[in-house]
């Protein structure tokens, strides 16, 4: 039985850490965003269509209000390019949500590059 495979990364940008966790299992990912210090944040799913299905993925807010952009827009598109349920939180403290979305991003980008080098977590 294979295991989830987990990923942290960490991004300094204008003087503030942007941190990423990614776990991936075999039908889905959840990945937090935050800024300083991993917390949970607004959160929102997204189920991508079936393959032989025409249409956009579908996405849901889950909790909280504050990124609701954000966070739709990031599970979107991570439910849409790996094909997988994805849950995205977003936590911001001090910068904007739209001027964090550039770092989040490279943050998801460099997570899911990364996962494919990983190795399954331990039993």
């Amino acid at each position: 039985m294979e295991r989830a495979k987990v990923v942290k990364e960490e991004l300094l940008e204008r003087d503030m850490h942007f941190l990423a966790v990614y776990v991936e299992a075999k039908n889905s990912i959840m990945i937090m965003l935050s800024e300083k210090e991993d917390k949970l944040g607004t959160m929102a799913i997204a189920v991508p269509k079936p393959k032989d299905t025409l249409g956009q993925v579908t996405s849901s807010v889950l909790l909280g209000d504050k990124n609701v952009i954000s966070a739709r827009m990031f599970a979107e598109y991570v439910a849409a390019k790996k094909g997988k349920i994805a849950v995205v939180s977003v936590y911001l403290d001090k910068i904007g949500e739209i001027q964090a979305q550039e770092f989040f991003m490279h943050l998801i980008e460099k997570v899911m590059k990364n996962e494919k080098e990983k190795e399954p977590m331990p039993a």
